[in-house]
């Protein structure tokens, strides 16, 4: 008997879509379990050391279940546990050089959680502004495509994917203008919006319930709408 996978999940994080890509991508089932992260159950607290999604909890064949934490740690794991397509390179420099970009898609996270929370206008062009260095960062790092290595899916698309998802809601509220000038970027979110894992990794609601927050948090974006 194979393990058991089951994806501890919130409705609207990105490290948790990065997992669900990996587990798509790789083909193996898995069971998925949304938490409110408002309203964190107590069976999720006793075995999050962080209380942070996502968690992958293994289930072995002799009923012994270990719980993992931190998304890209997920992901590796995966990677080195599962059959499939490889999400890294072969390569040790190119797969080390991947794990960086990975890094970086974390850090573009970070600025866009100010880009969408935030109440107050110069901050919100302040992080826009962040946000347009990082992907011109990426922009010079890309090649031909479609993806971020070529013609082979990876874990860093997984990482960016969920960061372009947001725009997809952000800029039908107003044009943020991040992508102007950012020929590769562009060609490469349309080609990972168009992926089946990545579709498949949030529920067919997700633009009504990520509407939804940022009408919790006022969010100055709002603001901005047509």
């Amino acid at each position: 008997m194979p393990q058991a996978l089951t994806l501890v999940s919130h409705l609207l994080c990105p490290y948790v879509q990065r997992a669900a890509i990996a587990l798509h991508e790789k083909g193996v089932p898995f069971e998925r379990v949304v938490i409110d992260l408002a309203n964190k159950p107590q069976w999720f607290l006793d075995i999050s050391p962080l209380g942070k999604v996502p968690l992958l909890k293994v289930r072995q064949p002799d009923g012994n279940e270990t719980v993992l934490f931190e998304s890209n740690v997920i992901c590796e794991y995966l990677e080195e546990t599962q059959s499939g397509a490889r999400l890294h390179p072969e390569d040790p420099l190119a797969r080390a050089q991947h794990r960086a970009w990975m890094e970086f898609g974390s850090a573009t996270l970070a600025d866009l959680w100010g880009y969408e929370t935030t109440q107050d206008a110069a901050v919100f062009e302040q992080k826009r502004l962040a946000l347009v260095a990082k992907f011109e960062r990426v922009e010079a790092a890309l090649g031909e495509g479609p993806y971020f290595a070529g013609t082979n899916f990876s874990l860093v698309d997984a990482v960016f994917a969920p960061v372009f998802r947001y725009f997809e809601v952000f800029d039908a509220i107003t044009d943020s203008h991040v992508f102007d000038t950012l020929p590769k970027v562009n060609a490469w979110r349309k080609a990972l919006a168009a992926r089946p894992s990545v579709r498949a990794a949030v529920v067919p609601e997700y633009p009504q319930h990520l509407m939804a927050f940022l009408e919790r948090h006022q969010a100055h974006l709002l603001t901005l709408a047509a």
